[in-house]
């Protein structure tokens, strides 16, 4: 079993940061949180989303979020409407490269992923509400139209 944690920014649908483990823990959504904190520098008042599972609810995780001045917002329990960006995405890769594949190990799944996250979903998928382009470039093109 591996499990996938990602931040996915809502306007671009560019994965922000992931993070990978064969635990469900809060350390697997905190090194998330922490790789987002590294990469994209949020500002405080940022909603961060997720479900209601255990390593949300962590103190560790919590305390992130608070200490980052961020505001959290938890799925109705069961829901999967109430975060539909995040499951899109999970649909997404399951379709395009987990069912196609067998892996023989989680080392063999995680660099499949890897590649599949980095070089193919945020910097090739076109999206269509994106206007058709893949998630790094609709971002350029936001940043150069600021």
């Amino acid at each position: 079993m591996l499990y996938l944690s990602v931040f996915i920014d809502v306007c671009s649908k560019v994965v922000a940061s992931w993070s990978m483990s064969g635990r469900m823990t809060a350390t697997l959504v905190t090194d998330r949180l922490e790789m987002a904190l590294w990469k994209r520098r949020p500002l405080a008042g940022l909603l961060v989303d997720s479900d209601r599972g255990s390593q949300y609810a962590s103190d560790r995780y919590q305390q992130l979020l608070n200490d980052n001045g961020f505001i959290c917002s938890m799925s109705r329990k069961g829901n999967c409407w109430d975060n539909p960006v995040t499951e899109s995405f999970f649909h997404t890769l399951k379709t395009e490269l987990i069912h196609h594949e067998d892996f023989q190990t989680q080392e063999e799944a995680q660099q499949a992923i890897f590649e599949y996250i980095e070089v193919f979903y945020n910097r090739q998928r076109k999206h269509s509400t994106n206007g058709y382009l893949a998630p790094f470039v609709y971002e350029q093109k936001l940043a150069k139209a600021a």
